[in-house]
């Protein structure tokens, strides 16, 4: 039916999923292969959405070994059986490798207890195997069926009503290995492990001047260590796509020696458990230690992490993309046809798509063949746009080049924090300076904001000086709230004494205001006749232009982490409802999100405006789930939501109102959201950014040189850069001054906003879900074969 629909749906722009029903429609859900942080987030969406929309909904336990074996390991799913996985690490139920499903006689056993069943509508979740041996399925399909008919196991009837079968796959590996989507379930929480464990290992190797070799997983795909090696500032890393050159031993040792020549009282080598040399020959970690120890006598230890990696808890991040993802999931198996192929849900940036199975499992299996055939820059760029961002970003900041190899530019770059601290600034900060210096700048560090700008507290930071910054929580710079405007006279003399020819201001909300302030005073002031870039970065998430700021993530991961403890402590006391408030000034960001990953029942927020009739309503919703087994509630509350609905006035009602069938607690979270060691999607993000930031200065500079002198005074010269769907854009801070509205100190349209009837359904409300932007587009799979490496990509 969607297939001849297709064409009016373009028309009419909006499109909302209450017009899609699974009445009479199975779906069943089943981990396969690797276990990974997250799935559990991903059946829990997929069962609920499911149920929601009024279809049945199956859990197949034990993967495909379950659909071949049958019986119980096929269960019909209620809303309350996928209660409290969301904090829960790998699957819960359960997934295995299965050598039966590979033969056509197990298949043909799985297809007779689907059919039993009525499930045409499958959802898997696991690896590019796990999607393949689905596709396969698929396709058989209809001849497995003709089979049972033959053998008189199921009627003619059966055969008929259940004559398609519809699979849509997510894909749940903590590798990172599947090319089409920017994050696999699972990956982000595996580097959450790997980097909890490279800051551990940090201060002891610190304290006894050690190196370390530690081993990632990742026999096939060096992801894992790659962006650990990034987000940590490893000094060597070794990745299967990019095999060190001939004599690498003499220039890894060369490096270490240098780096502790200059004070640097420790080493960290990252190599990928599938690392190998450029004969194919296997780079091991005891091969390592052993040439560090013959060659420089360096005390080295490894440490090998191992399973470590894909247990804990999911992070914030990946209990999002799979909440998104089951979503997208089951509306794809609601609008596929009979001639829809099977297709992938992924994030592609920030925007989640739908692509065909087949394509990106052709490309994932390419990725391969590449590094069979030697061809490393093809696998390289096969891998997508995102691997090859980090694998250019971590060759700029790791190799040090001598003094005499640098381009001289006589540009002077003054980097500098304002507003509130926020994780991932030091990173940002360390990443600039020293991309900086490898183009040939002076960099400047600015201590204390706009204050210590009129203060005159600048220097000269050099690359040493930001050794060991990524893993630094808060701002080592320091950073002050204060605006320009008032200081003008004195900020554009310290800028002539110190000759700073270009600006990087890294903060949130005042940031932006600074920037404009200082654009705006351009007519009067030459000295700000110069290349401004802004990164944002805040825990708030409110600057206008861009989808995400730095210190979003790592204060998420702080709100889903307290959220957790706080409704275990509810397990031994039955009926108890909690109000926690969140930070986030007027932006309801931190609030919405941090619901959706902690599975709250209600959020309130300052932009969607709601009265004592809505506070009624949650009342009472929460009353009718006391009546169920989850016999406990979660409510959040963002700090400004309302002036006089007060966190005290809700939870005052709320221990009125639900007297006799529940108690209530409340909690105010404060400042543990502002600090903390960065998470590494924050360290990462930060880092890629910075260095994006100082190659657009440099090229604005060489633009703007003239008659021996930089001058820049149009609005492409003082920007902002952000991310975007799905790229990071600079846009002029004089264009996005209409985006946003001062007084709430907010971004007037957020894209955000559109994952609150996602929390609301998954808490059993029934809302209205605005479902235009989900991954149609992306069905057109005839224009995909070119096209799928730049998708992918991006």
């Amino acid at each position: 039916m969607a297939g001849e629909m297709a064409a009016p749906k373009r028309q009419d722009t909006r499109k909302f999923f209450e017009n899609l029903s699974g009445a009479g429609k199975s779906i069943a859900v089943l981990t396969s292969g690797g276990d990974a942080q997250g799935m559990n987030a991903a059946v829990r969406a997929v069962v609920r959405m499911g149920i929601y929309v009024g279809a049945k909904v199956y859990f197949i336990h034990e993967g495909y070994q379950g659909m071949v074996d049958g019986g119980a390991n096929i269960e019909e799913a209620t809303w309350e059986s996928v209660s409290s996985m969301l904090q829960v690490g790998g699957t819960v139920i359960g997934s295995a490798r299965c050598k039966e499903f590979r033969t056509h006689e197990g298949r043909l056993k799985a297809a007779h207890n689907l059919v039993q069943r009525g499930i045409t509508n499958l959802c898997v979740i696991g690896g590019d195997g796990s999607l393949t041996g689905a596709n396969l399925f698929r396709e058989e399909w209809s001849g497995l069926l003709d089979e049972l008919v033959q053998q008189g196991l199921i009627s003619e009837e059966a055969a008929r009503s259940n004559s398609a079968l519809h699979i849509v796959g997510m894909v749940g590996s903590i590798d990172n290995d599947f090319c089409g989507t920017d994050m696999t379930i699972g990956t982000d929480s595996a580097l959450h492990r790997i980097i909890e464990v490279v800051d551990a290992i940090m201060t002891t190797a610190q304290s006894h001047q050690r190196t370390f070799v530690l081993e990632v997983m990742g026999r096939h795909c060096g992801y894992l260590a790659l962006v650990s090696a990034l987000a940590c500032g490893a000094d060597w890393v070794f990745i299967p796509e990019m095999p060190p050159e001939d004599g690498w031993e003499d220039n890894m040792c060369q490096k270490l020696s240098e780096n502790r020549a200059d004070k640097k009282r420790l080493n960290i080598i990252i190599v990928a458990e599938g690392a190998i040399d450029a004969h194919n020959k296997a780079i091991t970690p005891d091969y390592i230690k052993d040439l560090v120890v013959r060659c420089l006598g360096f005390d080295t230890r490894v440490t090998i992490l191992g399973h470590v990696q894909r247990g804990g808890t999911p992070s914030a991040f990946d209990r999002i993309l799979a909440s998104r993802m089951g979503v997208e999931a089951v509306l794809a198996l609601l609008e596929a046809s009979a001639n829809t192929p099977a297709c992938v849900v992924s994030l592609v940036g920030n925007q989640a798509v739908r692509l065909p199975l087949m394509e990106c499992v052709q490309m994932t299996q390419e990725v391969q063949k590449a590094m069979d055939e030697k061809k490393f820059d093809e696998a390289v760029r096969l891998r997508g746009r995102s691997f090859e961002n980090n694998l250019t970003t971590y060759r700029l900041l790791s190799y040090r080049k001598a003094d005499s190899e640098l381009p001289n530019s006589s540009f002077n770059v003054a980097v500098m924090n304002v507003g509130a601290p926020a994780a991932g600034m030091n990173a940002a900060v360390r990443s600039a300076v020293r991309v900086g210096i490898a183009e040939g700048h002076k960099m400047f560090a600015v201590n204390d904001g706009f204050e210590g700008l009129y203060k005159g507290q600048i220097k000269e930071i050099k690359w040493g000086d930001v050794g060991g910054w990524t893993g630094q929580g808060g701002s080592l710079l320091g950073t002050k709230r204060t605006l320009p405007a008032k200081h003008l006279d004195k900020i554009a003399e310290q800028m002539r004494i110190h000759n700073i020819n270009a600006l990087l201001v890294i903060g949130g909300f005042e940031a932006f205001e600074s920037l404009l302030q200082l654009y705006e005073a351009r007519a009067s002031y030459e000295e700000f006749c110069i290349p401004m870039c802004m990164l944002p970065a805040t825990i708030s998430n409110n600057v206008p232009g861009t989808d995400l700021s730095l210190g979003a993530d790592t204060s998420l991961n702080a709100i889903v982490e307290t959220c957790d403890r706080i409704k275990q402590s509810a397990s031994g006391t039955k009926r108890r409802v909690f109000i926690i408030e969140t930070m986030g000034g007027y932006c309801g960001y931190l609030a919405t999100v941090g619901g959706l990953a902690a599975g709250a029942d209600t959020v309130y927020i300052y932009e969607e405006p709601f009265d004592i009739r809505d506070l009624q309503a949650n009342v009472e919703h929460l009353t009718q789930k006391m009546k169920t087994s989850i016999q406990r509630g979660l409510v959040l509350r963002n700090e400004n939501c309302n002036e006089n609905f007060t966190t005290d006035f809700i939870y005052q009602l709320y221990s009125e109102e639900g007297h006799g069938v529940f108690d209530c607690r409340k909690n105010i979270l404060g400042h543990m959201q502002q600090g903390g060691a960065p998470s590494p999607f924050d360290r990462n993000f930060s880092t890629k950014i910075a260095a994006k930031a100082i190659q657009w200065i440099t090229r604005t500079l060489k633009e703007s040189y003239k008659g021996g002198r930089v001058f820049a005074n149009s609005d492409d010269t003082a920007c902002l850069l952000g991310m975007r769907r799905r790229a990071l854009v600079f846009q002029p801070v004089s264009q996005l001054r209409d985006e946003t509205d001062f007084v709430h100190r907010i971004p007037k349209e957020q894209w955000w906003l559109k994952l609150r009837p996602l929390m609301k359904i998954l808490a059993k409300y029934k809302t209205s879900y605005d479902v235009s932007d989900s991954g149609q587009l992306e069905h057109v799979t005839r224009f995909r074969a070119k096209e799928s490496k730049t998708s992918a990509a991006i």
